[in-house]
């Protein structure tokens, strides 16, 4: 994890691809519902298995749905990996994704169904699930190499981020879109977002906007890049290594890393202002910062941004706000804990209805007008938010994380 927290001042070269608007990656996902999705889809095949001379590739498998991650590819990635490191024959992991995607996040069509079905039990199950999984990532005993050559978004970023070693190229594509679709950045964004440079995890998680591979490596979300075109050379000497020390892994990816800096409209040449917006106490105040800029410089990054944050669930913008801001204080499992009681709330509708309809209007009915409830911020009470956060029902338990056994990084 140290990597992942000083990969900031790394930098390499790429070359900048054309990066497909968010929505057209939503609409790729697939709308059937769960029990449909495991007819369709041989089990054992969701996760292949490739074995290496001492190591194991795992390969997300289900491209029709970017690779989107059920209940079943959650247990079997934790099974395998448990069995991985109980080998003393595997020295480290590899994990990459099949298709044009490394994962594209949870399957929430599969979860918005379940829901409307009634099957809470089974949306639990597949949060508890993941959410275990990316604890198991995080506290690794070995390597872990994760080669994200295509769309990271949500939990793919959730099984990766908390890895020894991440690997973009100028495919790789990076959001947490939740706030778009009612929810609020999970599997453990509120820690990764939390640890980047000045305010920019507020903006990305605000926001869900796009970093590309050389983005993400120059605010340390990725250690490395190389160009796509590479990859199969990178994955061959992978597969030729004996060994479980991460700085001989380290240094054959270095052998095929290529130097990139952001382009100039990105972001990243943005952080004067986005810290300047981002780091105010409320998402009003941020709203009318931007809303100011504008008025001031009629800047056309501040009025996308805007625009941005006026398409998202006004709820999910509060929550998500104070989620990152709490982040910033607690260790990797605790982030993983509340954000499980966050998901549960927002499973139970207690609150509002909005992650069931944005998942609608965005990737079921696609009609891209989701009705917000409450529609707007003046609306969010701070009682509303807090909700949120509060310890679940002594009849609901927490997610329980091994951490007796597995010490977890802060």
């Amino acid at each position: 994890m140290q990597s992942f927290l000083n990969a900031s001042s790394i930098t390499r070269r790429c070359r900048r691809e054309n990066l497909l608007a968010l929505t057209q990656y939503y609409l790729r996902l697939s709308s059937l519902p769960q029990n449909q999705h495991v007819l369709n889809d041989d089990l054992e095949n969701q996760v292949l298995v490739e074995g290496k001379a001492s190591s194991r590739m795992a390969i997300l498998n289900r491209p029709s749905v970017l690779n989107a991650i059920n209940t079943s590819m959650g247990a079997r990635l934790n099974k395998l990996y448990k069995s991985w490191e109980d080998d003393p024959n595997i020295g480290f992991v590899t994990m990459k994704g099949s298709g044009r995607a490394f994962c594209a996040g949870g399957d929430v069509v599969a979860i918005y169904h379940m829901m409307n079905q009634g099957n809470l039990e089974d949306c639990k199950d597949f949060f508890r699930t993941a959410y275990s999984f990316m604890y198991l990532v995080g506290t690794y005993l070995k390597p872990h190499v994760a080669i994200l050559n295509g769309i990271t978004m949500g939990g793919g970023a959730g099984v990766s981020m908390p890895g020894t070693l991440r690997v973009a190229t100028g495919k790789t594509v990076f959001a947490t879109p939740e706030t778009l679709i009612g929810f609020h950045p999970d599997a453990g964004a509120s820690f990764y977002l939390s640890h980047l440079p000045g305010h920019l995890g507020e903006y990305l998680a605000l926001t869900g906007e796009k970093l590309n591979g050389a983005e993400m490596i120059a605010c340390g979300l990725a250690t490395h890049y190389t160009l796509s075109e590479r990859l199969p050379l990178v994955e061959e000497q992978l597969g030729k290594l004996v060994t479980d020390d991460p700085s001989v892994i380290e240094a054959c990816l270095e052998n095929y890393c290529d130097l990139v800096y952001p382009e100039q409209t990105s972001v990243l040449h943005r952080i004067g202002i986005v810290d300047k917006c981002f780091s105010l106490d409320s998402v009003e105040e941020i709203i009318d910062s931007l809303e100011s800029e504008v008025a001031r410089t009629n800047d056309a990054w501040c009025a996308a941004t805007l625009r941005r944050l006026k398409e998202a669930s006004p709820l999910s913008l509060k929550v998500s706000l104070k989620s990152i801001r709490d982040g910033r204080y607690e260790t990797f499992d605790q982030c993983l804990v509340r954000e499980y009681r966050m998901t549960l709330q927002g499973l139970s509708k207690q609150v509002s209805g909005d992650f069931c309809e944005g998942v609608r209007a965005r990737m079921v009915d696609r009609d891209l007008a989701p009705k917000w409830n409450p529609s707007s911020l003046e609306q969010v009470s701070k009682d509303m938010v807090d909700q949120y956060f509060s310890p679940l029902s002594e009849s609901e338990p927490d997610l329980e994380l091994p951490t007796k056994l597995r010490e977890a990084f802060s």
